[in-house]
């Protein structure tokens, strides 16, 4: 039980002691001998699970924003997804990892707000499929383009998610197009010789039934609007993931249901078939990943004990963001003891910055989390870290980036090298003075 920094409390003795031996079969204590700390590590059959429970829809989209390693694009790859990309990087990543620029269903589409001119050059001369979110994208990507398909990202008025900062719908989100330009952007698009073949409608993270079914229902007017040209709806991404110990799944069953049932009404409407796509991207990485990090100091703070690792919000910034809960557990140093009594404690990263905790809701409110008994040279392993944890890592304080690990049939593949200090400053000059 997580409580309030304030409260300076007890530990819970009949809770199980979070211990964790190894992941995906390899020791955790050999992971950090090998390739030091921090460094993020992937299971690569969490990863290809996830994929095989979204069997139902007819594409499988990984949102490759999550995670954009070139090794988990090529493992999505090679399980049958196909890839969004919201930047020339992506692009190029996506290609990089064996994705074809072209094909049917679009192996890569582009999906984004606004082209910077990188981005315009790179789907125009590449054809890669485009996936508009805003009137100027049509007129910029029409006047390059000549005759193609688009697809319209549509912001149907609403919106929903775990946090505000991850709410894509509704008039305080900058995503999408605003649905009642829905037929000024069809004319424009009509005039420059696009062809608007799909339709993509995401509200946020975390959606709930209740909320889907107002989206099933904003889509069906929108393809009413567009008309029979429509041939592919996507559901966005946004599928939850639980956080903690009892937190219920989501039901995939009644999530493609209530879908499915949308899509064949629209099918019925407009005479012929309509492939249903989904966009996970969170959904499919998060649960692959662990942060492994060794625990560097022990610090008695009046009433409250802090475990100070090597890892901060540099390297996962989703708790300081949004207050975002990661299961931890503690995995002794080799030989070490496993016979630990319960604390609680506050675990903290090393960054010249208060909020640098990973024990923390939103707000910035700081809590207790309760671990076993641990000293330096511990390890303390950061769960769910697979998704938008080295994405959107930085290099606050001149901290380099952490490796990568990919674990796939029992093999540790080294996926991406840690940082050095000669590639943390590459690129940097001092003007010459006199």
């Amino acid at each position: 039980m997580a409580e309030r920094l304030s409260l300076g409390a007890m530990p819970n003795a009949t809770e199980p002691s979070p211990l964790r031996d190894e992941i995906a079969g390899i020791p955790v204590a050999r992971l950090a001998r090998e390739f030091g700390t921090p460094t993020f590590v992937y299971d690569a059959a969490r990863i290809v699970q996830r994929i095989r429970d979204l069997a139902a829809f007819d594409v499988v989209r990984y949102a490759q924003k999550a995670n954009s390693n070139l090794a988990i694009l090529d493992l999505c790859r090679r399980h049958g997804t196909r890839v969004d990309c919201v930047s020339a990087g992506e692009i190029s990543r996506a290609l990089a990892a064996g994705f074809q620029a072209q094909g049917a269903p679009p192996p890569i589409a582009y999906t984004a707000d606004i082209f910077d001119r990188e981005s315009l050059d790179l789907v125009v001369e590449r054809g890669i499929y485009v996936n508009c979110g805003s009137p100027d994208m049509i007129d910029q990507y029409g006047e390059r383009a000549g005759r193609r398909d688009i697809a319209l990202r549509i912001n149907p008025g609403f919106g929903h998610g775990h946090s505000q900062k991850t709410n894509t719908g509704g008039e305080q989100s900058k995503h999408g197009i605003w649905h009642e330009q829905v037929p000024a952007c069809l004319e424009r698009a009509r005039r420059l010789d696009l062809h608007v073949s799909g339709l993509h409608m995401h509200i946020g993270s975390g959606t709930d039934l209740a909320h889907l079914s107002k989206v099933c229902g904003a889509m069906e007017d929108a393809v009413r609007r567009v008309g029979t040209g429509i041939t592919s709806i996507s559901a966005g991404g946004g599928l939850p993931v639980p956080s903690r110990a009892g937190e219920p799944a989501i039901d995939l069953d009644a999530y493609f249901e209530l879908w499915n049932q949308s899509r064949q009404r629209i099918e019925a409407e407009l005479g012929h078939a309509v492939s249903l796509e989904i966009e996970p991207g969170r959904y499919l990485v998060a649960e692959s990943g662990y942060l492994v990090t060794e625990i560097r100091a022990v610090k008695q703070m009046g009433r409250n004990t802090f475990y100070i690792v090597d890892a901060g919000f540099n390297n996962l910034p989703r708790p300081i963001l949004y207050g975002a809960y990661h299961g931890m557990s503690i995995a002794p140093a080799a030989g070490a003891s496993r016979e630990r009594a319960l604390r609680e404690v506050v675990v903290g990263g090393p960054l010249c910055e208060s909020g640098d905790i990973f024990t923390q809701e939103e707000g910035g409110f700081v809590l207790t989390r309760t671990l076993p008994d641990a000293g330096v040279g511990d390890y303390l392993v950061i769960e769910q870290a697979g998704a938008y944890g080295f994405a959107m890592s930085s290099n606050y304080n001149s901290k380099p980036h952490a490796a990568e690990l990919l674990i796939e049939d029992g093999r540790v593949h080294l996926v991406r090298r840690r940082q050095s200090v000669e590639d943390l400053i590459r690129g940097e000059s001092i003007p010459p003075r006199g």
